[in-house]
């Protein structure tokens, strides 16, 4: 058994000018028609999204826009709190309620980072010299 499947985006638009306008017929385009089309039966869920990237460029969407409303799918009141975490943790992304901890946690790390160099022994051209190097140093080897 074989199964085919399309899925078809359709955009149709006509411009009737107004001779009252101050644009001129030049920057318009009196008809516009796309059709993209797309074998179905095998894309997943980001290509769908990809091929309806394509079609609101097509018809006038800044990226901007599009990568708003993407993310408006998942960022909004009607997504759980526990869903959306599931995404910045996919992305890297960290949300703003979460800065805070974020920065303490930095703010440890520059402080142990801090403290192991301060008792560290610097030797030549700023490297930090082990035990063993340190231990040789003192020995005279």
């Amino acid at each position: 058994m074989t199964y085919n499947a399309e899925v078809q985006f359709k955009f149709d638009a006509t411009w009737t000018p107004s001779y009252n306008s101050s644009f001129s017929d030049d920057d318009f385009i009196p008809e516009e028609h796309y059709l993209i089309t797309a074998p179905a039966g095998d894309l997943n869920c980001k290509q769908y999204f990809k091929l309806f990237e394509k079609f609101m460029l097509c018809v006038g969407m800044c990226p901007q826009s599009i990568r708003s409303g993407a993310m408006s799918l998942v960022f909004n009141d009607f997504v759980t709190l526990e869903e959306q975490r599931k995404v910045c943790k996919e992305y890297e992304i960290t949300m703003d309620e979460d800065l805070e901890d974020k920065f303490q946690e930095w703010k440890k790390n520059e402080e142990e980072l801090a403290e192991k160099i301060a008792n560290s022994v610097i030797g030549a051209m700023g490297t930090v010299l082990t035990e063993e190097e340190l231990t040789n140093l003192e020995e005279g080897q």
